[in-house]
């Protein structure tokens, strides 16, 4: 006859193999009908900014393609850790979904400790669009070029700053990778967005601005500042006389901000299916391609693999990065 503790381990063993089963049922049974009522979908930063626009187009064209509202949910806060957190802790049934920047895979660089894991938390679904960096003076400095700077980064040494959206940015590692490629010194001045950061660079409080392109354009367009150079692999669309990085000297100098489409880990692959094939052909859309440009991006429409490539690519490159301009983690 078995003793109570035997007894007792077969009992918690059948349970939990019954919930699990019927939690797949469940779960089943949930992507069949999917989706039967409103989805929200996280993004982990304020209104208005470049996450949140293109976290719009999507619920927009989405709500419309698949007959269910899909409500976009700003929860802004730690570098965009505690909704990312929130979402990896979401029941997996995919009414909670997130749409959030590179941060996803900057972080993990950046913070000793975080509330998700990039791996094994979040289910890729696709990349919608990136956009590069660019690094801007005043129309009038006498910096006309990549090599200008370098050169009057060398001959002024620590008085010689640049400004970024804040540390860790995207904006900020460009702005590090440069001084790493160059064997310059530049003080860099964080400030609490790209807009501040651009608005530095016209009050002259620095001399160049490393910030995402789409926050900048408006300002290089109207001719109060001038582009050096764009992070991307190619010239970028709107600025075709701007050289990139790589022209400009610097061998596969490419840093880019992504915005992309997760859900939280073992959301049924039914569903993970439909939002990558939904998703996807939303961005393909020529109305949706149009918008996307004037917020300043390009479409990218990827798959799941190649978003998960590229997240596995990305965190391993900016960790080098960080431990190399020796950025201190928070």
């Amino acid at each position: 006859m078995p003793s109570t503790a035997c007894y007792t381990q077969w009992r918690r063993m059948a349970l939990t193999a019954t919930c699990a089963a019927a939690l797949s049922c469940l779960l089943q049974s949930v992507a069949a009908a999917y989706p039967d009522r409103p989805v929200t979908l996280v993004v982990p930063f304020a209104p208005a900014g470049p996450t949140d626009i293109i976290a719009r187009v999507l619920a927009n064209v989405l709500s419309k393609q698949l007959g269910q509202q899909f409500v976009v949910e700003n929860r802004a806060g730690a570098a965009g850790n505690t909704a990312m957190g929130q979402v990896a802790r979401a029941t997996p049934d995919g009414y909670t979904l997130m749409v959030t920047s590179t941060a996803v895979a900057v972080n993990p660089a950046l913070f000793k400790k975080l509330p998700y894991d990039p791996f094994k938390d979040f289910a890729p679904i696709s990349e919608l669009v990136n956009a590069p960096n660019v690094l801007v003076v005043r129309a009038d400095s006498d910096i006309k070029t990549i090599a200008d700077l370098v050169a009057q980064a060398k001959a002024t040494g620590a008085k010689f700053s640049y400004s970024s959206p804040g540390v860790g940015t995207k904006s900020h590692l460009t702005g590090e990778l440069l001084k790493l490629r160059a064997g310059i010194d530049m003080v860099h001045v964080p400030y609490r967005g790209a807009g501040p950061a651009a608005q530095a660079v016209l009050e002259k409080t620095v001399q160049v601005g490393s910030v995402a392109l789409a926050a900048a354009e408006s300002l290089i367009q109207s001719g109060q500042l001038r582009a050096l150079a764009v992070t991307s692999e190619k010239r970028w669309f709107s600025l075709p006389n701007v050289p990139t990085m790589i022209e400009a000297g610097h061998k596969d100098f490419v840093s880019d901000t992504f915005t992309a489409f997760f859900a939280p880990a073992r959301v049924p692959q039914d569903v993970l299916t439909l939002l990558a094939k939904e998703s996807r052909a939303a961005f393909q859309r020529p109305d949706v391609r149009k918008l996307s440009r004037k917020a300043g991006f390009e479409v990218v429409a990827g798959t799941p693999d190649q978003l998960t490539a590229r997240i596995k690519a990305e965190i391993p490159a900016v960790r080098e990065l960080v431990a190399k301009a020796g950025i201190p983690l928070r």
